[in-house]
């Protein structure tokens, strides 16, 4: 059974919306986006963005109530670990590892209404251990 919620969305729907207000928010701060939900069977990364001469593996997660916890704080290691597995591929078949690589999270509180962001630079290391 697929979850949906009051406003009539599933939590696939929200988290896709997310990720485009999360996309047009990183390109409004001057970074690129690549690539976005490169998925892999061992992992999915939200967003693959370059920041000047770093390639940044975002993952995006977001609230629209703080009931359970920010949104940076549902980002746990095994969740971080599919990430990385994701983020390998990616640069893998990109141009290799040799870039200058990054893992972040950009947390969307969508609790008041209008989204308020908050990125979160070098959030786990290439381990998925929090940096």
């Amino acid at each position: 059974m697929k979850y949906v919620s009051r406003d009539g969305q599933s939590a696939r729907e929200r988290g896709r919306a997310a990720e485009a207000l999360a996309a047009a928010w990183l390109e409004g701060q001057g970074f690129a986006v690549l690539a976005r939900n490169h998925a892999t069977r061992h992992g999915e990364v939200d967003l693959v963005c370059r920041e000047g001469a770093t390639v940044c593996f975002v993952e995006v997660r977001s609230r629209s109530r703080l009931d359970y916890g920010t949104p940076a704080a549902s980002v746990d290691r095994a969740k971080a670990r599919r990430v990385v597995a994701a983020a390998r591929d990616w640069a893998l078949r990109n141009g290799g590892l040799d870039q200058a690589m990054r893992f972040d999270v950009l947390a969307v509180d969508l609790s008041g209404g209008a989204a308020r962001f908050e990125l979160i630079r070098h959030a786990f290391d290439a381990e998925g251990r929090p940096v």
